[in-house]
């Protein structure tokens, strides 16, 4: 075991080529994955905060619950629109970077939403009273909103890219773990554990474990600055 670890630690400091091209395909589908979910899922977040509407705790508690959604839960739904029987079947996704990214996209996206909610309303209410009192309209009062919860809207991304970066569930249904084009970190790691090949699924294992602890570092810090 130890010359396994060895060999996994050789594999990182020479900048091994499969290793750091699966690194960087994870990287790339989380990135994109949590942009776009961003997109998406901010806004709603803010909507929900500034909005008042009969079953909106409803609508929190269903969102809080699909925070822990499990990813073959998430893959199978997308496998089922995206398979050549499904309704997006033309569109050949399946087993392809856009087939992952598009369920890495619904996974995050409850995550953010719940999140940026959480963080907005937490925010003490006497804020918004005095800028109306100050006379500021309601697009003043989203602005200034927005930029006083920067950081909880940042945490919010971080800890979707966390989630997304770290799962194998989605990558391993919708991406098919092709080598040189939908291998991941998180997959390798399975695969090479499966054939007792232990020193790239190691090596891929550090870097995971680098991204996650240096993510998990940057929302201490931001949370820490924010209280």
């Amino acid at each position: 075991m130890q010359s396994a670890f060895a060999h996994a630690i050789e594999l990182i400091v020479t900048g091994d080529r499969e290793v750091i091209a699966i690194a960087l395909t994870s990287l790339r589908f989380a990135l994109s994955s949590v942009g776009i979910a961003a997109l998406i899922s901010i806004p709603l977040g803010v909507l929900l905060h500034f909005n008042r509407f009969r079953m909106k705790r409803a609508v929190v508690a269903v969102l809080n619950a699909l925070m822990a959604l499990p990813t073959v839960v998430v893959g199978l739904l997308v496998f089922s629109l995206i398979s050549r029987s499904g309704p997006l079947g033309q569109l050949n996704m399946l087993f392809s970077p856009a087939g992952v990214i598009l369920g890495q996209v619904i996974l995050a996206s409850p995550i953010l939403i719940s999140l940026v909610f959480s963080g907005l309303s937490r925010m003490d209410s006497r804020f918004h009273e005095t800028l109306i009192t100050l006379g500021a309209k309601q697009r003043d009062v989203l602005i200034a909103s927005l930029v006083e919860g920067r950081f909880v809207i940042i945490s919010a991304i971080l800890a979707g890219f966390g989630r997304v970066i770290g799962e194998v569930g989605v990558s391993m249904m919708l991406g098919g773990n092709i080598r040189w084009y939908t291998r991941t970190m998180t997959t390798s790691i399975a695969l090479e554990t499966s054939k007792g090949e232990f020193e790239l699924g190691l090596a891929l294992g550090m870097i995971l474990m680098i991204i996650a602890l240096a993510v998990n570092g940057i929302i201490h810090s931001l949370v820490k600055s924010d209280a």
